[in-house]
């Protein structure tokens, strides 16, 4: 799935940068690959960066890019869910549950998209809120 994502992505006009592994490798650890993908997103807070990060259930992605302040990763699986986490919480990282959307090419498409183009609300109780988990 994840090259198949990267690929669509990229069709749409977007930089891509894969921050995982180039080979399947059973013995690797998601939070690292997480952790990279954070980092890459607050590298540049003039940059609209974003990430995508994907795997079985998308919870433990989200787990892990969470624990950096400024990141605020959702596990989504339908493109409603993706129009709100951006549009109340201004998502910068997409989580993606594999187990429930690998076979489903149409439905991650449109969750992509939803989430791509979806612009931040800016309401002042988001950006409050907001502020306040990069508090924690």
């Amino acid at each position: 799935m994840k090259e198949a994502v990267r690929d669509y992505v990229k069709a749409r006009g977007y930089d891509v940068e894969d921050v995982s592994g180039k080979e399947l490798d059973t013995n690797d650890d998601f939070p690292e690959f997480a952790q990279a993908a954070a980092h890459k997103v607050l590298g540049d807070p003039t940059q609209d960066s974003r990430a995508i990060l994907i795997c079985g259930g998308g919870q433990g992605m989200s787990m892990a890019a969470n624990r950096f302040r400024g990141i605020r990763a959702s596990v989504i699986w339908d493109a409603y869910e993706a129009k709100m986490t951006r549009n109340d919480n201004d998502s910068n990282v997409l989580c993606l549950p594999s187990r429930v959307l690998a076979n489903d090419e149409g439905e991650w498409k449109d969750i992509i998209d939803t989430w791509l183009t979806t612009p931040f609300a800016s309401a002042a109780r988001y950006k409050r809120r907001n502020a306040q988990i990069d508090e924690v």
